[in-house]
């Protein structure tokens, strides 16, 4: 996987701290916003340019300032290239207010990206080589009191000093913002506490702990919920520390979205000397018990690999996330939010934080705190081998101590894994990897010395930080190969693994997932494009441009995957009868097909998640949720916030409890030896799945079509049979014979269930001959779609057809096309059945703002 991220960038802060008049004023801080302005180094005539916005990145300057075009834009990425291989200069003056006798003064680097020389008033007074290391500058004697302090950040080209490591140590194999002064007498340098949830969940026990820079008497510690304080206590600080501790019984317990609700608590901290507030700290959090757990299984060998979060043990259905933007200032709290809501919508209960992308801002975690997503964290390593001399050693540590202390307190992060692939890159490298050698300094004495950061150091980290928390020495990992599907987790699409994935290598069929199971599937994935709009939105002449075609350079310039041309066009013509033109069209099929294969896994995997003791598969992980820019790519929603039919597909996989098919071909040979007279049974698989926690009844029935003439062939009335769905688990229901390949090949076939009071229709699921490319899909003569006006806000959709039709998707392509939101897309309709689903941002009436697709048959293209 490839993220293109700014090589050189500038995260301002929005504090800076303000006059104290006594020493016994509380640390005080203004915000450092104007004044900013760049150059490039080196260049004589270059101009200073101001600053578009905070926090800020080169590009986005260069950008505002029209030196360079959007790289977004068409093929304008290849001509910004010149940017991450030179050195910028920012610079600002500010005022500094007088520092009083027994004040310090401070200057605080929350993020700069990345190697940078800081010089304030002509004293150096940082350099940096890590973006995520906070930095605490002490300038207490640098500031100028009588005039205007400068503070000038020059940014080295990252990618230039990375060639140089890796040109200076050629042995190796390598693979591939905040600033504020603060004045103060004592302060809070950390707020931090730890949390226990006993197994019972009938009490819990916080305890806090505060680290103090300066003199100070005393610590008030309160923890507050929905506004009102249920604990506190005052203790004494001694050597620079204060702690205590609180237990409360029967607490309010944080849940994952679907098995319960999302109370945080506030931690306060307050600082006092001599009875004066000095400084005062608060941070969120939620009371949960999480475990990962690794047991023996029933009549398999292997472990298990399952999350149990307040005792419920979880099938996880979620996706991978990178970085939402190539220039991370423009990602706003808000559209965090608007991510993590659409997930939670879209039923998925986790979210893989990919190694190769960033430690995300507070607002993505607290976002996923509020609405209920549990959050797999990588430590940041991918794809590659690290070198573990002592000095990067020494940075890794930093980094990771800083980055778990940043976010230890979110309840939603339940594992922190130290990469993504790097022992898979090691196997395929052939490195000097042996699971069975555990002595440290034989690791560093190896070519894969990197081993070394995720046993030892990031071990030692998060078992000093976060104990309580889970941690896994990569991803994939587990057993003696990563490839190993029995044990620990597994991305099932390496060239390297040991069954056949889908995607990569030989491009296995979608339709054979069941077979490449794992116990916890954390990456897989097929490619689409996303929304024709999207498409357009970075062609220069958008509908009108000579390159709207889906084969043209601009298009193929934004896909980054490799092969992704050859690899697309061999899962679209084994699976769709599709055409390239109109392009709308090709672009609906690309999605139809990711849908149909991404819904295909999620259908299998849950499939075996069979109860207590057997759980065999425990989650399945899409790569991926988002893009970080306009691009074709394996996201099921693209950059704009606008799903991929697949979104829905995934949707209605995740959903609490489902009815599931797969057909299978039984072959009866006709003798001991003969073939030619041996007789192929085709059978539908009928299973349920019930997430919920609850155990549930319900009728179910099934009946099919002939595709080509709408014709009933078979129904099986739902009073004949009833089903009962244990809580959390799968359930095989029945197998139906539904005839010869003659017949199976023109039958569509429909399972129903119904809730045991025979009141409504609670979910059904179709099985269509495949692959789809085959079947003789018909134009319907008596399509209907109807918007209706409801008592809410939202509207309902009605479709029906006289005939089977598989895969209608709905599209608003107007002006405002985007505020229209379906909560379901890419329906399969079949005769004498109302399919009805709510609508935002239609009225009734508006069916003329709808654009329909569906499959047709290959000689109808």
């Amino acid at each position: 996987m490839e993220v293109k991220a700014h090589v050189c960038g500038l995260r301002l802060p929005n504090r800076v701290a303000q006059n104290a008049e006594q020493t016994m004023l509380p640390l005080q801080r203004t915000l450092l916003h104007d004044g900013w302005k760049l150059r490039q180094v080196g260049d004589h005539k270059a101009q200073w340019m101001p600053v578009s916005q905070f926090p800020t990145n080169v590009h986005l300057d260069l950008i505002h300032n029209k030196v360079i075009p959007d790289p977004f834009i068409a093929k304008s990425e290849g001509d910004v290239q010149w940017v991450g291989e030179a050195s910028w200069v920012y610079k600002t003056l500010f005022s500094s207010p007088p520092v009083l006798p027994g004040q310090t003064a401070v200057i605080v680097f929350e993020g700069l990206d990345t190697h940078a020389t800081v010089v304030l008033n002509e004293e150096r007074i940082l350099q940096t080589e890590n973006m995520f290391i906070p930095q605490r500058i002490d300038v207490t004697k640098s500031l100028s009191r009588l005039v205007e302090n400068v503070l000038e950040i020059t940014f080295e080209s990252t990618y230039l000093i990375g060639k140089k490591l890796a040109t200076d140590d050629p042995s190796h194999k390598y693979g591939c913002w905040n600033v504020s002064l603060e004045i103060y007498t004592s302060c809070i340098a950390d707020l931090f506490f730890s949390t226990h949830v006993d197994q019972s969940l009938q009490w819990a026990e916080i305890t806090a702990r505060c680290e103090i820079n300066g003199e100070a008497d005393e610590a008030l510690f309160e923890v507050v919920f929905q506004a009102r304080k249920v604990m506190g206590a005052v203790v004494k600080v001694v050597d620079g520390f204060a702690s205590a501790s609180f237990r409360t019984q029967n607490p309010e317990l944080w849940y994952p979205a679907r098995y319960g609700k999302q109370p945080l608590y506030e931690l306060k901290a307050t600082l006092l000397s001599e009875h004066h507030v000095c400084d005062t700290k608060r941070k969120s959090f939620g009371l949960r018990r999480a475990e990962v757990v690794q047991r023996g299984l029933h009549n398999a060998s292997g472990t298990s690999f399952f999350f149990r979060i307040n005792g419920v043990p979880m099938f996880c259905g979620g996706s991978n996330w990178i970085p939402a933007d190539s220039f991370l200032p423009r990602i706003k709290p808000s559209r965090y939010r608007d991510w993590i809501k659409l997930a939670v919508a879209g039923n998925q209960s986790m979210i893989r934080i990919w190694g190769g992308g960033i430690f995300e801002e507070q607002a993505f975690y607290d976002a996923c705190d509020e609405f209920g997503v549990l959050v797999w964290q990588d430590f940041l390593f991918a794809c590659g081998n690290y070198p573990a001399n002592e000095e990067y050693v020494r940075l890794v540590k930093r980094e990771a101590t800083a980055s778990v202390i940043s976010l230890r307190h979110h309840p939603c992060i339940v594992i922190w894994a130290g990469n993504n692939e790097d022992y898979q890159y090691a196997e395929s490298e052939k490195l000097e990897y042996d699971p069975q050698d555990q002595v440290p300094d034989n690791w560093l004495k190896s070519n894969f010395p990197a081993r070394y950061i995720y046993e030892n150091i990031l071990l030692e980290v998060t078992q000093e930080l976060v104990p309580d928390t889970y941690y896994h020495f990569g991803s994939p990992f587990g057993g003696t190969k990563t490839t190993d599907p029995t044990v620990g987790d597994i991305h099932q699409w390496n060239e390297t693994i040991a069954m056949a994935p889908v995607w990569h290598g030989t491009q296995e069929g979608y339709q054979d997932w069941d077979k490449l199971c794992g116990r916890f599937v954390a990456e897989f994935g097929m490619q689409a494009f996303p929304s024709v709009k999207t498409v357009e939105s970075y062609l220069l002449k958008g509908k009108d441009d000579p390159e709207r075609y889906a084969q043209s350079l601009t298009i193929d310039f934004h896909n980054k995957g490799s092969g992704h041309a050859r690899r697309l066009a061999t899962y679209m013509v084994e699976n769709v009868p599709y055409s390239h033109s109109p392009f709308e069209y090709y672009v609906y099929c690309t999605q139809l097909m990711q849908a149909e294969c991404l819904a295909t896994a999620f259908r299998l995997w849950k499939r075996e998640w069979k109860g207590p003791g057997r759980e065999y598969c425990s989650g399945a992980l899409v790569w991926q949720l988002n893009d970080c820019w306009p691009t074709q790519s394996w996201s099921i929603v693209d950059y704009y916030l606008r799903p991929k039919l697949a979104y829905y597909a995934v949707k209605r996989e995740l959903a609490d409890v489902t009815i599931n098919l797969k057909r299978v071909v039984e072959e009866v040979p006709a003798g001991e030896h003969g073939r030619v007279e041996s007789k192929k049974i085709h059978k539908v698989q009928i299973f349920g799945t019930n997430l919920s926690l609850q155990n549930r009844g319900y009728h179910w029935y099934t009946q099919s079509w002939d595709i080509v003439t709408g014709e009933v062939r078979r129904s099986q009335r739902f009073n004949q049979s009833f089903v009962q769905l244990p809580s959390n688990q799968s359930t095989e229901i029945a197998e139906v014979d539904i005839g010869d390949r003659t017949s199976a090949t023109r039958t569509v076939f429909a399972a129903y269930m119904v809730d045991a009071s025979g009141s409504r229709s609670q979910m059904r699921a179709l099985s269509w001959p495949e692959p789809l490319r085959y079947v003789r899909f018909q134009k319907p003569r008596q399509f209907r779609m109807e918007v209706r006006d409801t008592a809410g806000a939202d509207r309902e959709i009605e479709l029906e057809a006289e005939i089977p039709m598989k895969g209608v998707a709905l599209e608003v392509n107007d002006e405002s096309g985007d505020e229209v939101v379906f909560d379901d897309n890419c329906i399969d309709l079949v005769p004498n059945e109302t399919v009805c689903f709510r609508v935002k941002g239609l009225s009734g009436g508006e069916e003329d703002r709808i654009t329909v697709r569906y499959l047709k048959a290959g000689i109808d293209l």
